[in-house]
């Protein structure tokens, strides 16, 4: 699982997935959203603007698996 350490109190979903590199740019979220599956907590998620919190786990296509934390 891959940290990814935010400073502010949360990022969205659309902006983790630019911030993890798994797009290259914003405007590619919306497409990769009704691409993929994106399980957030264990629930299932297409909601680019969701707010993700430290402790927040995020799984991609059972590929990709991320937790947001937060950076002192």
């Amino acid at each position: 699982m891959k940290a990814i350490k935010i400073t502010s109190e949360y990022i969205t979903l659309g902006q983790l997935l630019k911030f993890a590199d798994v797009i290259q740019s914003g405007g590619e979220t919306k497409f990769f959203l009704s691409k993929n599956k994106i399980w957030v907590n264990h629930e299932l998620e297409a909601r680019r603007g969701k707010k993700l919190y430290p402790g927040d786990q995020i799984k991609i296509n059972d590929e990709i698996m991320l937790e947001i934390v937060k950076q002192q």
